[in-house]
Order: structure tokens, then sequence, then C-alpha cells
């Protein structure tokens, strides 16, 4: 097992929490890594709008491609959002592993969302057979691969905490290393949660609600934190407002705010 893929399965066995933010492209996982975060993940809806393309709609090339990116962007491991894989079946979320691990990741995720807003779930027992081909696919991985197994459930409208611990056991005793389902509204749902599972638990912060700190989080028993796209929308939106200020007022105002050269070109360094 290579050294960052070693560092990065030590992480979820250390005491505590850790935070692992979700740059979008070279600089901003340059900054992140600066500011001494200790892994990094890829965000699909920050890559799509890097990109300029809704996200989910990222072909599997670019997804791979922007992975290589971020890998090379810092020394840090890094764990992928793969979505729900390049298809639909086992084979296909095996064949995902297999591609997204020869970009040099140490981890990455797959999700249950179907991607069809109107059949949004995988059924329980295909979800189930996915994570287990994932799996599979990624104990082969020469040097390791850390495996997150997501529930959707609660971002599309199935607020069924009953059946999404159902499913986060599942996908426990068929092998992944991480378990994460994005959503839990609050902080004793998220103590029932990882009280319910054996694995490390990711909880997404950023999503709109409440917020919680790290301290809670891990007194409640998470292991990972993410930020999922957050960062990203917070530096899209800026920028739209931005621009707003100028095609609607004409003025410049925003620049007062805007971090001198020195100060960013600084995380760059070393």
């Amino acid at each position: 097992m290579t050294d960052v893929k070693r560092d990065f399965r030590a992480l979820h066995e250390g005491d505590g929490a850790f935070v692992i933010p979700n740059p979008w492209d070279t600089g901003s996982a340059r900054i992140l890594a600066a500011m001494g975060f200790p892994a990094l993940a890829t965000t699909s809806a920050g890559m799509a709008f890097s990109l300029g393309i809704p996200e989910g709609k990222v072909a599997p090339e670019q997804i791979l491609e922007h992975c290589r990116m971020i890998v090379a962007a810092t020394p840090l491991p890094v764990s992928a959002d793969l979505e729900k894989g390049f298809g639909d079946s086992p084979q296909s979320v095996a064949d995902t592993i297999r591609r997204a691990a020869e970009t040099g990741l140490a981890g990455g995720s797959i999700e249950d969302h179907t991607g069809q807003a109107d059949d949004p779930i995988y059924d329980f027992s295909l979800a189930v057979e996915r994570i287990a081909a994932a799996v599979e696919a990624s104990r082969a991985v020469e040097g390791g691969f850390v495996l997150t197994a997501r529930c959707e459930n609660l971002l599309w409208g199935r607020d069924d905490l009953d059946d999404t611990i159902r499913r986060l056991q599942a996908f426990e005793a068929a092998g992944a290393d991480v378990l994460y389902a994005p959503g839990l509204p609050d902080l004793e749902t998220v103590r029932t949660v990882c009280t319910a599972v054996g694995k490390p638990v990711n909880v997404v912060m950023g999503l709109p609600g409440a917020t919680f700190s790290v301290a809670e989080l891990a007194e409640a028993g998470v292991k990972r934190i993410s930020v999922g796209a957050s960062l990203a929308r917070r530096a899209y939106g800026i920028l739209i407002e931005s621009a707003r200020e100028i095609s609607g007022e004409g003025t410049f105002g925003y620049s007062k705010k805007a971090m001198g050269f020195a100060e960013i070109e600084s995380h760059f360094t070393g």
C-alpha cells in the first residue's frame, strides 16, 4: 500500500473526526492543501460548475480527467465523488472503481441515486449488489482503495430513516469502508446513524439547514466531515453577485472585498 493510500485509510482509524474539504480545480486544491487539511475529496457539482455543465451531465472521461487533475495538484490523498458510477449494473460500478483507481485516487464514493427524478433510488437488492461489486473491485486495487457507500434517500424526498439505516447496514455487510447518508437533519439523527453501524461515517456540512461544529459531530460519532459543493457554491455565488452589481448598477463595490494577490499566492508556494 502506498504511503498516501495508507495515510488516507489511517485517517479513518484515528481518534476524533477529520475534515476532508472538496476543491473543484487545481487552485482550490492547492489552497486547501496549504491550509493544512489532511486529505481532499472531489465534488461532482463543483466539477460540473467549473465546466459550465449541470450536475450529473458530465461524461465519464471528463470525470476521470478531473480526478487526475485533483490528484496531481497536491501530495494529499484524494477521494472522488463518483456519483452512481458510469452505469446502473453492478458490473458498470466495478468498472468505474477500476478506472477511477487508475487515476491515482485513494478512494471514492458510489451512491444509490439512479439519476432519474421520477424513480430516484435504486431498488434495495440492486443497490446492495452494486456496492458489493464496488467492494470486490476496490479490494483488487493495488495499493488499496477506500470505498464509501452512499444512501441518497434524504436528498430525494425519501425521509425514511429506518430504510436509510437498513441500506447503510447492508452496504457495511457488503464490505464498504465508509458509510454516508447526506442530509441528516440534526445531531440526534447523526448519532443514531453512527450508533447503528460499525464502520466510519461521513457527514456533509454546507447543505441548506443546520450546521454543526467538528467537535459536535465528533461527539456524535462522526469520523469524516466533507463539505460537498458548498465551497464551490460560495465562490460561484460571490462571482454572480459581483457580476450582477456590475451589469445592474454599473458599480464595482465588490472589489473592496477582493483578496489581494499576495495573500492568495502565498498558498501556492512551498
